[in-house]
């Protein structure tokens, strides 16, 4: 009996999910970590070692400024992965209580708020991104209010569809039978049930973010100096991709290998959902 369980956890992860996994364990650990055991500050300048090519000093050279690239793009990596994440935890948070409400209650309700989610979702993002940032000024909270603003409806969709499914089935129904509070038979009984199917987007949603917020940047709407994130770190080595390309590539890999990593946990997750 236990060797057929051993080899069904074994089947839980596939290969393209293990790949994945690692590689963004490791960028992560190497983003915590690395600026911890870096002996550079990472926005601290020396005019006298800008633009120093890959050394044994300093292993992937030094921007135009003098500071270390591999530990600022490490730091960077910590500003982008944390902004992603939590844009992600609110956008999931927001949609999904939301979503669940509006099913639930139904009636005039649920069809306001469905009009008020497919306006949401008809906007293009960089459009609703692009205004907050004109109202609120430039910054990563203000993209990131800009992200939550459109993102949540997305989850709110998937939340209401699931929970229109799960209304009246019969543990719904015994809640209500019980006498409990829509508010207790919501947020314990029907979120946690339709929360799973929001995660799976929500892994791709992630690199999404950190990506619109590195082209935010990029752009001069982002993070502002002297902090970095990814975005503004390719920013700042554009002007010497030619004569100083390490500059800009390192960040640059960072975000590719973090979406390639994510993306192949999906790919793992996804193939054994259709396999079921």
């Amino acid at each position: 009996m236990a060797e057929p369980l051993v080899r069904a956890r074994r089947r839980t992860w596939s290969a393209e999910t293990t790949v994945g996994a690692s590689i963004v364990a490791f960028v992560v650990i190497a983003a915590v970590v690395g600026p911890l055991l870096s002996p550079w500050d990472p926005n601290a300048p020396d005019v006298l070692a800008a633009l120093e090519p890959p050394s044994l000093e300093h292993w992937m050279g030094t921007d135009s400024a003098g500071r270390d690239v591999l530990t600022r793009s490490l730091v960077g990596a910590q500003i982008s992965l944390l902004a992603g994440v939590l844009i992600t935890v609110a956008t999931v948070t927001i949609g999904t209580i939301v979503g669940a409400l509006v099913a639930y209650v139904g009636g005039w309700f649920d069809a306001f708020v469905s009009r008020v989610v497919d306006t949401a979702i008809a906007i293009p993002f960089i459009v609703v991104v692009l205004a907050t940032v004109a109202i609120l000024g430039v910054g990563t909270v203000s993209v990131a209010v800009g992200m939550i603003i459109v993102g949540w409806a997305v989850y709110a969709r998937i939340a209401r569809a699931e929970v229109l499914s799960l209304r009246e089935h019969e543990f719904i129904m015994a809640t209500r039978s019980l006498g409990y509070s829509s508010p207790r038979i919501i947020f314990r009984h029907v979120i946690p049930n339709v929360i799973r199917p929001s995660l799976t987007f929500a892994t791709m949603d992630v690199v999404a973010a950190m990506v619109v917020l590195a082209a935010m940047s990029y752009l001069g709407f982002g993070t502002q100096p002297p902090v970095a994130d990814l975005g503004s770190i390719i920013a700042g080595g554009q002007p010497y991709l030619l004569s100083a390309w390490w500059i800009s590539t390192l960040p640059a890999v960072i975000l590719i290998a973090l979406g390639v990593g994510v993306g192949l946990i999906d790919d793992g997750f996804s193939g054994r959902r259709k396999g079921r």
